[in-house]
């Protein structure tokens, strides 16, 4: 699982563990930028799962054309 994955996914949220295979990062890290606000999350049920868009939107490049 890559960004560029996520980015062509049609799913609404994703899970922990895809958001820790797209960045090579451990679950771990997912699950303690979650629990201090880094990352968005929505807690459905006992499941904690993250907005696709608002994932892939901490990732967007946004420095000017031509910099």
């Amino acid at each position: 699982m890559t960004l560029d994955d996520l980015r062509a996914s049609r799913n609404a949220v994703i899970t922990r563990a895809e958001a820790a295979a797209a960045l090579g990062v451990d679950p771990r890290t997912i699950t303690a930028s979650i629990d201090n606000g880094s990352i968005p999350s929505v807690k459905l049920g006992r499941r904690v799962v993250i907005p696709r868009e608002k994932f892939l939107a901490l990732f967007a490049d946004t420095t000017p054309n031509g910099s």
